[in-house]
């Protein structure tokens, strides 16, 4: 009897180890929300969660969540290495009166060695109440983060900071955005706005490839130590401004390839300061004012058919372009 009382203890001890290490095992590296999900479920394939905040808590650091079918997913807050990737689906964020999804570095673990947040394939509509579609912060304490925006619509932000995405780290980092449209915010469709824009060593470096800023106050703008190359992109019917870069406290840098700036108050905007604005291969048309401020250019712009040509680029080498070409 006294044995078989021990393999009981035994037994039961086992068992209370097992069901205290369950919660730490239940994070499944992929997870799956579904418009007809449960946030009670496990966000298996079978048994899918119903929003992406009931999904995040259940996904493994460097994971991934993946919708099953169309939905509104909902608003949701990110603070660790994490894949949202919905393609081929359509998936909606709603985020009427407050952010699309908030980036707050230094919540992040400092055993995250990635830091890197990936969103593709998502709607974010703002129903014109809609405060910043991705709104990154932190840095102080978790530096260096990564984000990573693909394939993605961004409209309606019209309440607060009015934003698409709202880039404001202190301790740098870097932001990537492709084939991503941007439209109908109150105040700036990319805001690039080091929060210690007088360290050198935190400055934020973004690239831009084949996006979309239309119907805002401002497109792009790029704050004191930020540093933004743009690629294939439109920016149009901006109020105030298609790129504006103001670098007034750090060196900042932006670099405009390939791309159409056009139908804006001023189509490119130099705020002052320790900047330095580049254009090549663009066209910059039908705006109030073409380049207002200081630019450097590579000869090749067609610059023409803006109510005031504004203020001529600085050539970068020899101007060896046919005519036309500035």
């Amino acid at each position: 009897m006294p044995r078989t009382s021990m393999l009981i203890g035994l037994a039961a001890a086992s068992v209370v180890v097992l069901l205290q290490a369950a919660p730490a095992q239940a994070q499944a590296s992929r997870t799956w929300v579904s418009g007809v999900g449960d946030d009670a479920n496990p966000c298996s394939r079978t048994a899918p969660c119903k929003t992406f905040a009931g999904a995040i808590s259940k996904t493994a650091l460097n994971g991934e969540i993946n919708c099953l079918d169309p939905g509104g997913f909902g608003a949701v807050t990110i603070t660790k290495s994490i894949t949202i990737d919905c393609h081929e689906v359509f998936a909606s964020i709603l985020n009427s009166g407050t952010n699309g999804v908030n980036i707050p570095f230094d919540s992040f673990n400092a055993a995250d060695v990635r830091k890197t947040v990936r969103l593709r394939n998502i709607n974010f509509n703002g129903v014109d109440t809609g405060v910043n579609g991705i709104r990154i912060t932190g840095g102080s304490i978790i530096g260096a983060g990564v984000v990573l925006v693909e394939d993605c619509l961004i409209d309606g932000n019209f309440a607060g900071n009015a934003r698409g995405i709202s880039d404001e780290r202190i301790g740098g980092g870097e932001l990537y955005v492709s084939n991503t449209t941007i439209r109908n915010t109150g105040s700036v469709g990319i805001f690039i706005s080091p929060g210690n824009g007088t360290v050198a060593g935190q400055r934020i470096d973004a690239t831009f490839d084949n996006i979309r800023i239309q119907n805002s106050s401002l497109g792009l703008a790029v704050g004191a130590n930020g540093r933004a190359m743009v690629n294939r992109s439109v920016f149009s019917g901006n109020t105030n401004a298609g790129i504006v870069a103001n670098g007034a406290l750090a060196p900042t840098e932006v670099q405009v390839t390939n791309s159409a700036s056009s139908n804006n108050g001023i189509g490119v905007q130099n705020g002052g300061g320790a900047l330095t604005i580049r254009l090549s291969n663009n066209d910059i048309s039908f705006n109030g004012t073409g380049i207002s401020g200081a630019t450097q250019s590579f000869t090749n712009n067609r610059i023409v058919g803006n109510s005031q040509v504004g203020t001529a680029p600085t050539p970068i080498g020899v101007t060896t372009n046919p005519s036309g070409q500035q």
